[in-house]
Parts: C-alpha cells; structure tokens; sequence
C-alpha cells in the first residue's frame, strides 16, 4: 500500500511539474530530464527524505519496462518510412559502422581500463552507443535543424536501441550462463530475431486492421482510439513475452508494422502513446534521481573518468569521420555532435540487474556516471544552441511559405494576417479558409465566414477528406 501511495503521488508531482514549467523548459531549452533528476533528488534521501526507490523496487522495474515498451512503440510508429527508402544509405552508416563501432571501442575501453570480463564490456559498450530519443526530443521537436541533421537523428534515436537490444540480451546469457549456454543462447537469439518480431508483426496488422474496420462502420472515439495505441504496444510485449520471445522487440516490431501500412490514423494515435510514454519516462527520471543516478559519482576516479570520456567522444570521432563525404560539414557537425546518453542507456542496463546477472550492478553504477556527464555536456550545448536560435528565427513570408521556398522553421506556429490572405489570394495560390471553432462555439455564434468550410477539430483530417480539400492548397484556419 506503502509503494502504491507513492507512485500515485509521483504521478500526480511528475504531471504536475511537467505542465506548469512546460513553457519556460521550451524557452530556456534546459533538457527535461536534468530537471525530473533534481526533482527527485528533492524529494529522496538527500532532499526531502520523501521518496527512495533502490535498485531492486518493484516500482523501477515497472516504470522502466513500460516505459522502454512504449518509447521502441512510439519511436517506431513515428518513423516515417519513406525518410528510410529516400536515407537508407545514411541510415546504413548509422546504424552499421556508426554504432557498431562504437560498441566495439567502448567494450575494448571498458576491459582494459575498468577490467571487465569481454561480455560485461560488451554489454556495456551497447548500452552506452544508445543515443537517447528523450534528450533530444526538444529539440527535433523545435525543428530549428537543418532538414538532414534532423532526418538522421530521427533516424538514429528512433532505430538503434532495436540493434543494441539483442547484443545487451546476448551478453547477459553469457553472463549468466556460465559455461554450458550454447542452447540458452540459441533461444534468446530465436526470441530476438523471430519470434518477437512476427508476433509485433502480427500484433500490429490485427489491431490496425480491426481499427479501421470498426471505424469505417460503427465508428470509434477519438479518446479510445487514443488509448487503443497504448494497448497494441502492451499486448505485443505480453504476448511476445509470455511465447518466449522479446516483449521490447515486439512492441517496436508492432509500431514499425503500423507504421508501414500508411493509413489515416488519428493523431491521438500516436500523441497519446508519446504522452504516456513520456509520462511513464520521466517517472522514471524522478525515480532515478532520487538515489539511484548519483551513486555514479562514487567510481569516479581517473580510469572512469577516462573511460567516460571515451564513451562519450567516440560516437563524434567515428560519425565526424563517416560522414566525411555523405553529409554538408555543418549537417555532419551537428549529427557527430548531438548523441547524448540517457533513459535508454539506464535502461538496458537496468535488463541485466532485473534479471540477477552477476555484476550488472556495478555496470549500472558505472552508467549512471556517464549519463550524469553526457547530460551536463550535452543538455549544456542543446540549451545554447536552442537559445541561440530562439533568438534568429527567420521571417517567414505566408506567400514563401505556400510556395515551399523557406529552408528553416520556425519555433512557433505561422500566423497570417488579412493583408497576407490578400497577397496569397491576388497571386492566385489555391487557398481554403478552414473555420475549427469547438462544436460548442461554432453552434452558438451565427456568424459565419465567406466561403469558410467547416473542418471539425477533433477529425480535420476525415472532414478534409470529405469536403475534398485539395492535397496542394494553403489552409487558413481560425479557431476564434
């Protein structure tokens, strides 16, 4: 009862603190997880003694395992499968010798320096070749990249803890093995390679040809349909893991296969599953910074802090180098750049502690520390650069804009005035003007305005499909 009163009680902190700093977090551009570490080092041992969830709370286990569920869902549902087809040469150099190679140095580091057994530093050096999909988010999300730093890192985030996983799982079976794992090894690679795949496969063509099917007939709300990606992504894990296979693999296996079928989703589909998934993160960020992450600091000593460094700077030296001649120096300094560690490293590393392997709690210490670091170094240089273009944010011209010209978004929604509904009307761009008024204030007001067609605000996409709005027009839309 203890565990459940705290846990609803972060939850309602955790939305809380989110919601209302939401707005000076985007400005100042300070990551959200340094902010949740610092919540919850307030509220455990060392601040407010409130909390102080250790290595082996069941609450832990469950915050990270849905939340790593949902994040792989979510990431791959969003990937947009023609950014694959059009890069699939950058995202073979990011996810082949890009990681890989990194893996590969970090391991080799953490044997010599920190006299790991081969799979302990192997395990070690695929957590933390993750870069972390969370950190970045603000970022991607501000759209003031250039478009292919911006492609590969979504990419990049989205795609690389589904070749890092199997190496993490693969390493604990040695690990935890023994001698005589020749058999176990056989079947965690089949549950890695076969079966959670099909079964996410499965999963996500069944639940989204279910949707569609019941939408086009009797019709589903838009709030269930929001839940409705929740529960494909949890009954994919389950499902997969109670066959033997991989849950985490599933649940990717299931967004990537509901991605690829290009239908009309709603955008609560996804929304929603970020949201939760967020949610459930930075629970897990609180959880973390109540005790857990600081415990980082008690191996510093010159050969960590040396095998730090090298967990960190090898990912720019290899992609700096890679990209040589694939990317514009200003893209590849950015991609080499922007590779922070986070949740997802914490993550897979917390697989080998849940699963009682021999030593995975000193590799855990050991990331704690390099992702302490990373977000220092990396949230620092994020802020900056957010602020810096915070503060540049082109012009954008309406007419420009219609016509595809700008090369930079900007950090807020474009706003256009009558004068700039004149100018794109006398060039002879097509135009609609969308009203989007809730249902409650549009039937309540009698005005009207010329030649405004209705667009419903809780379905834009199907009213847009049923009014027969053409693909290339701009679309003005009012609210007020």
């Amino acid at each position: 009862m203890e565990h459940f009163t705290t846990l609803v009680a972060l939850i309602g902190i955790v939305i809380v603190v989110a919601s209302l700093l939401s707005n000076a977090l985007d400005r100042s551009g300070v990551p959200l997880a340094i902010v949740f570490l610092v919540l919850g080092a307030l509220l455990g041992p060392m601040g407010l003694g409130l909390i102080d969830i250790g290595i082996n709370s069941p609450m832990l286990q469950v915050l990270a395992t849905l939340g790593l569920a949902l994040v792989l869902f979510t990431d791959a549902v969003s990937t947009d499968l023609k950014d694959i087809r059009r890069n699939g040469w950058l995202l073979g150099l990011l996810l082949g010798p890009g990681t890989l190679i990194p893996v590969a140095v970090i391991a080799l580091a953490g044997w010599f320096l920190l006299g790991l057994p081969p799979a302990a530093a192997i395990l070690l050096g695929a957590a933390l070749a993750s870069t972390d999909a969370v950190v970045l988010r603000r970022l991607l999300n501000a759209r003031v990249l250039p478009a292919r730093a911006q492609v590969a890192l979504r990419l990049e985030t989205g795609m690389n803890d589904i070749l890092l996983l199997p190496i993490v799982v693969l390493a604990m079976t040695v690990l935890a093995g023994g001698g005589a794992i020749t058999g176990e090894l056989a079947q965690n690679a089949l549950g890695l390679l076969l079966l959670g795949p099909a079964i996410g496969a499965v999963v996500g063509w069944l639940g989204v040809m279910a949707l569609t099917r019941v939408r086009a007939g009797a019709g589903v709300r838009r709030d269930y349909e929001a839940l409705y990606a929740i529960a494909l992504a949890f009954i994919a894990y389950a499902v997969a893991e109670a066959a033997g296979g991989s849950g985490f693999v599933a649940a990717f296996a299931a967004g990537l296969t509901i991605g690829a079928q290009d239908l009309e989703l709603c955008d609560c589909f996804v929304e929603y599953g970020e949201a939760t998934s967020l949610m459930l993160i930075l629970l897990t960020f609180v959880a973390f910074g109540s005790s857990l992450i600081w415990t980082g600091l008690q191996v510093v000593d010159p050969r960590t802090l040396l095998f730090a460094a090298v967990a960190l700077a090898i990912r720019t030296v290899v992609l700096y180098a890679l990209l040589a001649r694939a990317v514009p120096p200003r893209d590849r300094r950015l991609i080499a750049l922007l590779g922070p560690r986070g949740i997802s490293s914490l993550l897979l590393c917390l697989l080998p502690v849940f699963a009682g392997v021999p030593g995975a709690e000193r590799l855990f210490t050991v990331t704690c520390l390099v992702v302490l670091l990373s977000l220092v170094v990396h949230g620092t240089g994020m802020a900056f650069f957010l602020r810096r273009h915070r503060k540049h944010v082109p012009t954008v011209d309406p007419l420009s804009a219609s016509q595809g010209l700008t090369e930079e978004s900007t950090l807020e929604p474009l706003r256009i005035t009558i004068d700039d509904l004149k100018t794109l009307w006398a060039s002879g761009e097509p135009v609609v003007i969308a009203d989007a008024r809730r249902e409650a204030a549009y039937e309540a007001d009698a005005a009207r305005a010329q030649a405004a067609v209705r667009l419903s605000p809780d379905d834009p996409v199907t009213s847009a499909k049923t009014l027969g709005l053409p693909r290339n027009a701009t679309v003005v839309v009012f609210c007020a």
